[in-house]
């Protein structure tokens, strides 16, 4: 899924609205990674320039979808983060070297803590969104919403 979409020309037609904006209840949620993105972070006080995958979560909420984009970012002080994650879709045990595989994450599924922050713009307004506090490790198996081959399983 590719949620950037395509640009558009002058004379295009339109008939999208913008679907409603959902921020849901601090908690314990499934989530599904729905796409990624290759960007790069430019520093800060408390990170150097470096690599980082923005990473769109989708979590279902009773109040509705809201997708959570979530920065990971590719330096070693931030590995124990990236770890999480990599746990929390079953790339990963606990413990465990691996290579992320950026290729894989697309589909796959796991559990999070969802929270929320408050944000005051510029102008003095204050904007309400959904953030990831912490990715749990899955209690067994692989995570991924892609159903494919399993022995003995019809």
């Amino acid at each position: 899924m590719n949620e950037q979409g395509r640009e558009l020309n002058w004379d295009d037609q339109i008939e999208n609205d913008s679907p409603e904006f959902v921020v849901l209840p601090e908690g314990d949620y499934d989530f599904e990674v729905i796409d990624f993105e290759r960007a790069r972070h430019n520093g800060s006080e408390k990170l150097p320039p470096c690599n980082k995958a923005i990473v769109h979560i989708k979590v279902q909420g009773p109040e509705g979808i809201a997708v959570i984009k979530h920065n990971l970012y590719l330096h070693s002080t931030t590995e124990g983060l990236l770890c999480a994650f990599f746990t929390a879709i079953g790339q990963r045990k606990k413990g465990e070297k691996i290579s992320m595989n950026w290729n894989a994450v697309i589909g796959s599924v796991g559990r999070a803590k969802i929270g929320i922050r408050k944000w005051k713009k510029d102008d003095g307004s204050e904007l309400t969104f959904n953030e990831i506090k912490k990715f749990y490790e899955p209690e067994d198996g692989p995570q991924s919403s892609k159903k494919g081959f399993e022995a003995g399983r019809f």
